[in-house]
């Protein structure tokens, strides 16, 4: 079974192109699924208009509209020497193959990356602690969104800062349980830095790695009565969405909104 994602737009299909076509039909809930056998496969893919075909672009579609070829059942009805001629050797056999919903590509499951981390850099030497927590807060929130994304969850956290002499200072710290919200990244971000007890000094950058990555859905959360921890949940849940629909950053922390002094 193949996975197709694209915005919120998911294809469950046999093989990837088949999954590719389905993303971009998303039924009510975004979700398309067509079934492992050849009479459903035919019944999703012969109706669509050839130019739906994955693999197919606009020169190919016009070509075969040129032909009277207007729909993707209607290219499967061609043999394959004919689809050959019209459009190429190699191209005209694997359109075909892929109107019938064939795809000998092996699908295989991307590695996951282990460690994520994001940077804030400063332009100018900063003295005030408040800043450099305000872009540790930044940087967690970035790495939280995207852990997020990718389903996984940080077991630890690192922090390292970077001062105007060149020198660098880490820290890290394991988290209570594997976590991808940002309260918990920033709280041990803070923590962190807080233990530095660092006193007006010349800071030019900020790192928050999370690292020791595990899959989110092996994670078992700790229940809790906290409501505000609750409605946090729901609020992150609510961001996601919202970015995922209109881009990264569009919801972002109060404390992050206005001017940014760190990129």
């Amino acid at each position: 079974m193949a996975w197709f994602d694209t915005e919120v737009h998911i294809g469950a299909a046999p093989n990837w192109a088949l999954a590719a076509t389905a993303s971009a039909r998303p039924g009510p809930t975004g979700l398309t699924v067509v079934a492992d056998h050849a009479a459903a496969i035919a019944d999703f893919l012969w109706p669509l208009p050839v130019e739906d075909l994955h693999g197919i672009g606009r020169q190919q579609a016009t070509t075969l509209r040129r032909y009277g070829i207007g729909t993707v059942g209607a290219l499967a009805a061609l043999p394959e020497t004919t689809a050959q001629r019209i459009l190429g050797g190699q191209l005209g056999r694997l359109l075909r193959d892929r109107s019938w919903g064939l795809d000998l590509r092996a699908v295989t499951p991307t590695a996951l990356p282990r460690s994520t981390s994001e940077r804030r850099h400063f332009d100018l030497d900063e003295l005030n602690p408040d800043v450099v927590r305000t872009a540790i807060l930044d940087a967690a929130y970035v790495v939280a969104c995207r852990l997020r994304e990718r389903g996984q969850a940080a077991t630890v956290l690192e922090l390292q800062l970077r001062f105007a002499d060149g020198s660098q200072l880490s820290r890290s710290r394991r988290l209570e349980a594997p976590s991808a919200h940002t309260e918990d990244l920033r709280d041990a971000g803070y923590e962190l830095f807080a233990r530095l007890g660092l006193q007006r000094a010349r800071t030019r950058g900020v790192s928050v790695r999370a690292t020791e990555l595990v899959d989110a859905d092996r994670v078992t959360e700790q229940i809790t009565f906290d409501r505000r921890t609750e409605n946090g949940r729901r609020a992150e849940s609510a961001v996601d969405k919202a970015n995922r629909r209109f881009g990264a950053g569009t919801v972002r922390p109060a404390r992050l909104a206005g001017p940014r002094r760190a990129a």
